[in-house]
C-alpha cells in the first residue's frame, strides 16, 4: 500500500506502525539489543522517517526503508553501548560473517517470512509478532498482553508456528 508521505495523518501513522512496527522491533532485537535499546533504535527510525519523509523517492518501499533505517539505528545504538572502538563491539557487528549476497538472501527470506506472518489469522499474527518482539516474555506476560488464557499460549503457539511453517513451505 503506497503512502502519501507528504501528508501523513494520524490514521496513516497508526497504519504504518501496525504494519511495520513488529518488523522493526525484530530487526533491532536481531542485532542483539535488549528491549530498552531496541525501543531506542525503533524510535530513532520513526524519527528519521518523520524528518526524511519528503525525500523518500518511492513511497511504496517505505517498509523496506524503515527496516533498513532501523538496522542502521540499531547498529548505532549497539556501538554506543559497546564503546567507541570496534574492540568492544559484538563480533557480528564488528565483522559481519555474511557477504552481500547472503545478506540479500536473508533480507528476501525475512520479507517472505513477514509477508507470511501478515496472512495469519489475527490471534496467531499477534502471538508471533509478540514472541519476536519480546522473546523472553513469560507465558503470563503473553497471556495478559494478548488477553488469552495462560494455558492456551503453548498450544496456540505450536499451531501458529506450524501454520507459518506450512505457509513458508508453500512459497518455495
Amino acid at each position: 500500500m503506497p503512502y502519501d508521505l507528504d501528508h501523513l495523518d494520524e490514521t496513516a501513522w497508526r497504519d504504518l506502525v501496525a504494519r511495520f512496527g513488529y518488523r522493526m522491533w525484530a530487526v533491532a532485537r536481531a542485532i542483539g539489543l535488549d528491549p530498552a535499546d531496541a525501543g531506542d533504535a525503533v524510535q530513532a527510525a520513526w524519527l528519521r522517517l518523520l524528518e526524511s519523509r519528503h525525500t523518500i523517492r518511492d513511497p511504496e518501499r517505505v517498509g523496506a526503508w524503515l527496516v533498513t533505517t532501523t538496522r542502521h539505528e540499531a547498529v548505532r545504538v549497539a556501538r554506543r553501548r559497546a564503546g567507541d572502538g570496534p574492540s568492544g563491539m559484538p563480533a557480528e557487528i564488528a565483522a559481519p560473517d555474511a557477504d552481500p549476497a547472503t545478506m540479500t538472501l536473508t533480507d528476501d527470506e525475512g520479507r517472505r517470512l513477514w509477508a507470511a506472518v501478515d496472512t495469519l489469522p489475527g490471534p496467531c499474527r499477534a502471538l508471533v509478532r509478540l514472541i519476536v518482539m519480546a522473546p523472553d516474555a513469560s507465558y503470563a506476560q503473553l497471556s495478559r498482553r494478548l488477553d488469552m488464557p495462560i494455558g492456551s499460549i503453548g498450544p496456540t503457539r505450536i499451531r501458529c508456528l506450524k501454520r507459518l511453517r506450512s505457509l513458508m513451505k508453500d512459497q518455495l
